[in-house]
């Protein structure tokens, strides 16, 4: 079985990615970078936290393979759902989380993150994003792949903001969508490993400020309301206030 950590970017999933991870390893799973390099998945699962990209029928099938042979593993990915994706979860051979965060705080991660990379002169994927219109174009992209998630039956929904400031109730319903025991040791200990305030200091979760409504204070009015107009059909179904 394949675990599909999938989300909107800077919205956490790099955090919740390893949560995952490190719950299904209690089971006995795999960790996906050893499958990576047994089956030569070098050129399908990317980066740091084993990132599919695109859930093409190409890739879903190479790494379906090591599933088929009995392997259990998580990855990641930050783009829509396709006809090849929702097949492995009608077989079962897919499980999928969804995380997602105020598109807003997440345009304005994306810019910092980026332009963070360029002051280190390690320019990454978020480096481009100079101009505000291209944040906001950015993210409305990824506003259209929340909303496709949002259709897809038989996945579970998190929100950022909600794994940040009710973590147990949250990490309850994580652990029952993976069929885990909430009662055991290793279980609990890679809850605490990961709770906010712990698990954001450990390198590799793509962890920075991670603040709730800080694009209330980094942008100007005339920008919040460019936004809320770009996203005022969006923002209350997300749960969130224009």
């Amino acid at each position: 079985m394949i675990v599909l950590s999938v989300g909107m970017p800077r919205a956490g999933s790099g955090w919740h990615y390893n949560l995952i991870n490190d719950l299904m390893m209690t089971t006995g799973a795999a960790d996906a970078r050893l499958i990576r390099e047994k089956y030569k998945l070098q050129n399908i699962l990317t980066e740091v936290n084993c990132n599919i990209g695109v859930l093409s029928a190409r890739r879903l099938a190479m790494v379906s393979i090591p599933a088929l042979l009995g392997n259990t593993f998580v990855i990641k990915a930050h783009s829509s759902p396709t006809t090849a994706s929702r097949l492995l979860t009608s077989l079962g051979l897919f499980r999928v989380i969804y995380i997602y965060r105020d598109p807003r705080d997440a345009m304005l991660s994306a810019y910092d993150y980026g332009q963070r990379a360029i002051a280190k002169g390690r320019p990454n994927a978020f480096s481009h994003l100079v101009e505000f219109d291209d944040c906001v174009n950015f993210m409305m992209d990824y506003v259209a792949i929340w909303e496709k998630w949002m259709q897809e039956k038989n996945i579970l929904i998190t929100r950022y903001e909600d794994l940040l400031t009710n973590y147990d109730e949250e990490f309850i319903k994580l652990v029952t969508y993976l069929k885990l025991n909430r009662n055991s040791p290793q279980v609990q200990e890679r809850g605490e490993k990961y709770r906010p305030g712990v698990g954001d200091k450990q390198q590799g979760l793509h962890f920075f400020k991670g603040k709730i409504g800080r694009f209330r204070e980094a942008y100007t009015a005339e920008q919040q309301k460019i936004m809320a107009e770009k996203l005022v059909n969006y923002l209350p179904k997300m749960g969130y206030k224009v």
